[in-house]
């Protein structure tokens, strides 16, 4: 059974950093998309980026500003969100998903994803 399971958020003050971790299990190869999405408070949930299998190639949505980094660890069938420069407002609940029909690693895509984590929350407060 594939499974997707984030951890690494907590409580951090604005203007600070937090590194989300997703680890997969179930799956036959490395060769799946990952991405990032979240929902904040009284939105519906939105797209960070995507990285592609075996995390040649990754995609951000405009909205974070430069400000997020996805990369993975092929060895560890980890793929991580590093979030800096925090703000008030990327306050939520963080997810990964993963799509194993993306297999390829030239791109990825913001859709389509059908394994998905649990979430961890990411709380930006002084």
């Amino acid at each position: 059974q594939k499974q997707l399971v984030e951890t690494g958020g907590g409580l951090v003050q604005p203007g600070g950093s937090l590194r989300l971790s997703c680890e997969a299990s179930g799956f036959t190869s490395d060769y799946y998309a990952v991405a990032w999405f979240r929902q904040v408070s009284g939105k519906e949930r939105e797209g960070i980026g995507c990285i592609s299998a075996r995390g040649v190639f990754t995609n951000y949505v405009d909205s974070v500003g430069g400000r997020f980094t996805i990369s993975r660890d092929n060895a560890k069938n980890t793929v991580y969100l590093q979030l800096n420069s925090l703000k008030p407002d990327d306050t939520g609940v963080y997810y990964c998903a993963a799509d194993p029909r993306q297999w390829g690693t030239s791109r990825c895509l913001m859709m389509g994803y059908d394994v998905w984590g649990q979430g961890t929350q990411v709380t930006v407060s002084s």
